[in-house]
Parts: C-alpha cells; structure tokens; sequence
C-alpha cells in the first residue's frame, strides 16, 4: 500500500474519530476569539473623566471597604495606566466591578459577560462537564492531539504531483459551479492549504498546555528540568486573557482570611521599578501563598513585557521575577500559552487565530459530510 493512501486512511479516521469535538473546539475559539476586546468594550461607560493631581485612595483602605460592603474580597484586582480607567475588581469567574479608584465608589458591575465567557471556555477545555470530572478534558486533550496529526498529514494529501498553474489553482482556489461531494472537497483542500500552518500552531500549543508529557518535553529538549506539578506558571485571571491552563479560580477569597497589609507598599515598588507599565494585576493570596502582583509593559499579550512582584507576608520583603529570569523552557512555554490564542501577535494575531479556528469548523464539518458520503457509498457498492 502506497503512503500516500496509509495517511489518506490515518487522515480520515482521525476525522471521523474527532472530528465532532474538533469542530466545537473550534467554534468556542471564534467566540472566545475577542473575549478581551469585548469585556474592555463592556466597561467604556464607566471610564472617568480624568482628574490630574488627584490622587488615588490607598488600595489597602480601598479593598477593606469593598470586601466589607460585599461580604467577601476579589480574587483579583487590576489597574490600568490609562486616564479615566476605573479599577477592575474580579470576583472569581462570577462578576467583575468597576470602581473609582479616587472615591472608592463603585461604578458598576458586570456578570453576563464573565459567565458567558466561562461557559463557552469550560465547553472549549472540557465538553463542558464540572472541573471535578476528568474525562471532559481528556476527550478534548486527545482530540487535540488528534488535529495535531490532521494538520501533518493534511498537506501530505493535498501535494501535487504536478507544480503547475492549473493544479495549484484547483486545489489552492475557490472553484464556482461545484455542488455536493465536489464542492466540500474544494473547500476543505483550499482552507485546508491556507490554514495549514495556524492550526498547526494552536494544535500544537493546545497539546503543550493539555498534557504533562508534551510540556515536559518542551522543557527537557531546551535541556531544562520540567517543573514539579502545580508549580509551573503562576495561574492567571480572566482580566488578563484567556488560556487552556489556567488553574481553578475561586468565586472570591474569604474576607476574614484576606489581609491587604503591605499592598500599597507592593504596588508603589512595582510602579518604581517598571514606571512605563500600561497594567496591574494583584492576585488576592486569600490566605494560600505570598501577594503577587504582575505588572505589564504591553498589551497583554506579551510574557517578555511582564514582570512579577511578590512581597513575603512574613518579612515584608519584595522580590521580583522577569521573563528574562526563566530558563529556555520556561520562557517557551509562557509563549506557547499567548500563541494558542494568537493574542502573542497582538490584535492581528488574534484575529489570524479567529480565522484558522473559523476554517477548522469548516473542515471538521465538510470532512464528516465527505467521511460519511465515502462510508454511504461503500455500504451501497
């Protein structure tokens, strides 16, 4: 049996196999696509008109007043460098409320957004099924790795024998006056050759973040020792982006275990060290670990423009930790988390991701409609 017809058969199992959930994974990325756009666009009515030489309240007498008022304290805060931008409180995955952060009024608060993108992402990590369950995320690991082998053997299938004009225009090119078996086949060949190398990346990456053994190969091939579990990047809140490892996160620290001492101190060192920041984001320990605070120089999607500073409860000590300090598989790894959603390349990298993810529903759903036409046809001969 010619090679070329072994991976045309690997390629079609794998798609009958997955294809289905590959399809919902890929339609939950589109919509996650600009979930840090939309949530930004959601808070334009409640930016300030700004107030130069006012200075801000004390954070620490400022979040002892909101987690009295709301019985419990965010598990995240987040400022921004911009003029007029409020304060950013995130209860868990529940809400997020937005604060003056010279009055200490708060200025409204957000739920639908936050619980809709939850959702959509708890469907696109695990089928949707509780974070208590294993099995949701071990069928979407798998299917993951499965496209990773669609996106290799793809172009193995599509290779012309001829490199002329007119047989990279039939398999490269949309073609009109097609119907039925050989208008799905033109579509899935041209998004197919086109996406090629972005799906690749995403499928790629997914599996890194999906599996212990991918990424500790990543680190042991720069020649770096894995991390011990659970003690790998440091977990990340919804204000900040999307990723497929992002750890559990509360609905919000207890209140009588949250202490803010030290806070101010925390963030007037970070804004020192890093004075061109454009955004800060505490992390609320809620009596499990040091305060953290992380601080970028970009728009979010940068690693090697943040910087974390951690101040011990104990000693009162800061310490400071860059992307500069990562060994090589630690800096490839927090990259590989901002390239799976594009977010790396900026707004264009996102959108570039937006795209690959809308072919693949394409080519998940014309791939069944052409596996089930072929299986049809065999029953009936």
């Amino acid at each position: 049996m010619k090679l070329r017809r072994v991976l045309f058969w690997i390629h079609l199992s794998i798609g009958i196999v997955a294809g289905s959930v590959i399809l919902i994974m890929a339609a939950t990325g589109v919509m996650l696509a600009y979930e840090k756009q939309i949530i930004a666009f959601s808070a334009r009515n409640y930016r300030m008109a700004s107030q130069p030489g006012q200075p801000r309240l004390p954070l620490e007498q400022l979040l002892s007043k909101i987690t009295k008022a709301a019985g419990r304290a965010p598990s995240s805060v987040t400022l921004r460098a911009q003029a007029g931008a409020p304060l950013e409180l995130s209860f868990g995955r529940d809400s997020t409320q937005f604060v003056n952060p010279y009055s200490g009024e708060v200025l409204g608060e957000s739920r639908s957004l936050p619980l809709f993108f939850s959702a959509v992402e708890n469907i696109h990590r695990r089928l949707g099924v509780s974070e208590g369950s294993s099995w949701g995320k071990a069928v979407t690991g798998g299917c993951t790795l499965g496209f990773v082998g669609l996106t290799l053997s793809g172009p193995f299938l599509w290779w012309p024998k001829e490199w002329t004009k007119l047989s990279l225009r039939k398999i490269a090119w949309f073609r009109g006056g097609l119907n039925g078996r050989a208008l799905f086949w033109n579509w899935h060949n041209v998004l197919g050759i086109w996406c090629a190398a972005p799906l690749f990346m995403i499928a790629l990456t997914g599996t890194i973040m999906s599996y212990n053994w991918a990424n500790n190969l990543l680190y042991r091939l720069t020649g770096n020792q894995p991390p011990i579990p659970n003690q790998g990047p440091p977990p990340r809140d919804r204000t900040v982006g999307r990723g497929t490892d992002r750890q559990p996160e509360t609905r919000g620290a207890d209140s009588r275990s949250t202490k803010f001492d030290g806070l101010d101190m925390l963030m007037a060192h970070a804004q020192q060290q890093v004075p061109a920041w454009q955004s800060m984001q505490l992390r609320m320990p809620g009596g499990r670990g040091p305060m953290a605070v992380s601080v970028d120089e970009g728009s979010g999607g940068r690693p090697d423009l943040r910087r974390q500073f951690t101040i011990d409860p104990q000693t009162g000590e800061i310490r400071c930790e860059s992307f500069s300090s990562y060994n090589a598989g630690r800096r490839l790894r927090t990259w590989a988390r901002f390239a799976h959603t594009g977010e790396a390349g900026g707004l264009a990298g996102q959108t570039i991701a937006a795209l690959a993810c809308a072919s693949a529903v394409v080519l998940a759903f014309t791939g069944l409609l052409l596996s089930v036409k072929r299986l049809l046809a065999a029953i009936r001969s």
